[in-house]
């Protein structure tokens, strides 16, 4: 392959495509490969930066068509692995910054050939996450390596043969894991130390998601999209398809769960920190303190926070992962990061100068919105709870309307006792537009227009159209309609005037609510109090599903009536050779209370014993327990080899 080739290629990449031309390549033979080593091996002598830098791009197209299946060909790749190796290592002053990030992506470009096997493959992973942090060349190669991981894995997003090549093992993404807590952690503690031109343009950087933390991200969407999305094969009913289904399921649960414990821990990590930071930035008196404290919950929402444990919260309160299992495994990590977010959400509030008393009037403070003294503070006393619900809905027209342009809109909330309607000040028509003598714009309190008219608007304040139909314009108050339905109707039966503008017949937009004041819903709650609250519902659906315990199977619907029966209550049970169950021959003592109180005597009265009247001769009646003193029973067993039934503990 001729290097001024593939410069005069990707000079003229406009009329040939570079990749076009390479999708055609065959296999390059060991001889040629050979040569090429050769090339960088002496451009590398003699400092050429050119040349290495023309045969980093040669290896990264190379790589992708080499069969590295013979022994010749075997050493030519180790050979090159020894030269891009040396080229990373080396001072970045002595060969450029560009040069080392094409060894990168030569050596990611060519992974699975330069490190064969599952081992080296590892090995090389492990050097680079450990030992990253510590060379800037391994740092830039282990970049690259999982943003390239992460582009994989969103692209094989809902499973294929290739997942197990992207998705590392539990000790690589635990280094993985550790790197992303470690820049986290270091990124907060920058708002308390770094200086204030510094603070800002820290400000202005984020978010920006680390290589590491995206291939977090992309391992944990992998998994958690295949987990909720996983559809069942209709067509396919037979055992071993449900069987295997089962399997798969349980597989990725077991690997969420492994995955969700690690960035719980991890987010613990960071939480305490966060709460460090804050509690510093409270009892400093640095100037720009107040700037500090906003500014550190934007910068929290670029660390893991932000990034992995909003969807990780928002996934597991899925059906498919509301399981027992995830729930005991993750309850005291939940518990523990609802305390750190509700503390911090609380510290962070309470110096927000947005519920401080002297920023309130006067009127909010006799109508509550400051604590009462003996209530107690949290982090979401004092918040305004966002309400989606309460935005109403925008019912318009286009803009501007056309000549015969009609409309009808019916807005039905329910449950609401009256409707209140709220019309843009830019609403406007054209006056006398017929000659019923009617204004466009028709109001009914009801599903349809045969219901009760409420009002009706037209017309413009700009001048333009006939006076003679001046109807009510366009309320500038909010319109109250009673009960849950209101119809508008809205028609445009004549022409457009000769030069009457837009403006004039911008048409009209309402809003429909079912409160007199709309809820404020753009803001929205602050990052940590929208966390603690996202924890808090989490911990309380993990409790109850602690609470109810495991799901009733079928089996024990069908066995229902045996699990209430006493008899088999009484009864110890015990594991055969074979795995089966049985009742024990010989029940070992038992602390738990007799089933039968021999040790009482009692007699029935004789007219117990006598059977009822009208009894036909031959027929059976039920005859009462007689419980014989305890001398004889003791006796009895003696003689029978039975022991004393002894109650069973409680299947459930």
């Amino acid at each position: 392959m001729c290097i001024h080739q593939l410069n005069l290629l990707a000079a003229s990449s406009n009329s040939l495509p570079l990749g076009a031309l390479l999708g055609k390549q065959h296999p390059i033979e060991a001889r040629h490969f050979s040569s090429i080593c050769d090339i960088m091996e002496k451009a590398m002598v003699n400092g050429d930066t050119c040349i290495i830098h023309c045969i980093l791009v040669v290896f990264q197209v190379v790589f992708r068509f080499f069969n590295p299946q013979s022994e010749q060909n075997r050493e030519s790749v180790r050979r090159a692995g020894l030269l891009l190796w040396q080229l990373l290592m080396a001072p970045v002053d002595q060969i450029g910054a560009e040069i080392q990030r094409e060894v990168c992506l030569a050596i990611s470009s060519g992974l699975n050939i330069l490190y064969q096997g599952e081992a080296e493959l590892n090995k090389l992973l492990k050097l680079v996450l450990t030992e990253g942090e510590r060379n800037r060349g391994l740092s830039q190669l282990r970049d690259v390596i999982l943003t390239n991981l992460a582009e994989q894995l969103q692209k094989n997003r809902f499973g294929s043969e290739e997942d197990d090549h992207y998705r590392l093992n539990d000790e690589l993404l635990h280094c993985i894991l550790k790197t992303v807590v470690r820049e986290s952690c270091l990124l907060i503690t920058k708002c308390q130390t770094v200086a204030r031109d510094d603070f800002q343009k820290l400000l202005s950087t984020v978010p920006v998601v680390s290589p590491s933390l995206r291939y977090l991200m992309a391992v944990q969407n992998h998994l958690l999209s295949n987990t909720i999305l996983i559809r069942p094969d209709d067509s396919d009913d037979s055992d071993n398809s449900l069987q295997g289904e089962t399997m798969k399921v349980q597989e990725l649960q077991s690997s969420i769960l492994s995955l969700a414990t690690k960035i719980l821990v991890g987010c613990d990590e960071v939480l305490e920190t966060l709460q460090q930071v804050t509690t510093a930035l409270i009892n400093s008196d640095i100037a720009d303190r107040e700037t500090r404290l906003k500014g550190l919950e934007q910068i929290t929402k670029a660390t893991m926070l932000g990034h992995l444990l909003p969807v990780l919260l928002t996934s597991l309160m899925h059906p498919n992962l509301q399981t027992l299992t995830l729930a005991d495994a993750l309850m005291p990590q939940l518990v523990q990061l609802v305390l750190y977010t509700s503390q911090t959400a609380l510290l962070l509030k309470t110096q927000s100068p947005l519920f401080t008393e002297e920023s309130l009037p006067a009127g909010e403070l006799s109508q509550g919105v400051i604590l009462d003294e003996r209530e107690e503070p949290g982090f979401l006393t004092g918040l305004k709870i966002p309400a989606p619900w309460a935005a109403g809905k925008t019912v318009e027209t286009v803009h501007p309307v056309r000549d015969n342009y009609k409309f009808k809109e019916t807005v039905h909330i329910p449950g609401a006792r009256c409707l209140y309607l709220r019309f843009d000040s830019r609403c406007s028509s054209q006056y006398d537009y017929d000659k019923v003598m009617t204004l466009p714009l028709v109001i009914y309190a009801g599903p349809n227009t045969n219901s009760r008219k409420v009002a009706e608007y037209g017309g413009n304040t700009l001048g333009y159209g006939s006076r003679s139909v001046l109807g009510t314009g366009w309320p500038k108050d909010l319109v109250k309609v009673e009960g849950d339905t209101v119809t508008f109707s809205f028609e445009m039966r004549s022409g457009r005037e000769h030069n009457t503008p837009d403006k004039a017949m911008w048409g009209f937009s309402c809003t429909v609510r079912a409160q007199e004041s709309s809820e404020d819903v753009s803001g929205g709650l602050p990052f940590l109090a929208d966390l603690a609250l996202g924890l808090s519902v989490l911990a309380c659906s993990m409790l109850r599903i602690l609470y109810n315990g495991p799901e009733v199977t079928k089996e024990e619907e069908a066995c229902h009536d045996l699990l209430c029966s006493k008899l088999l209550q009484r009864c110890q049970w015990q594991v055969e050779a074979n795995g089966a169950i049985s009742p024990a021959l010989t029940p070992s003592p038992s602390p738990l209370p007799l089933t039968i109180e021999e040790d009482r005597e009692f007699t029935y009265p004789a007219d117990v014993l006598i059977p009822p009247p009208g009894l036909m001769p031959g027929t059976y009646f039920d005859l009462p327990r007689i419980r014989l003193p305890p001398g004889i029973m003791s006796r009895l067993r003696e003689v029978s080899g039975r022991a004393r039934p002894q109650f069973r503990p409680s299947i459930k």
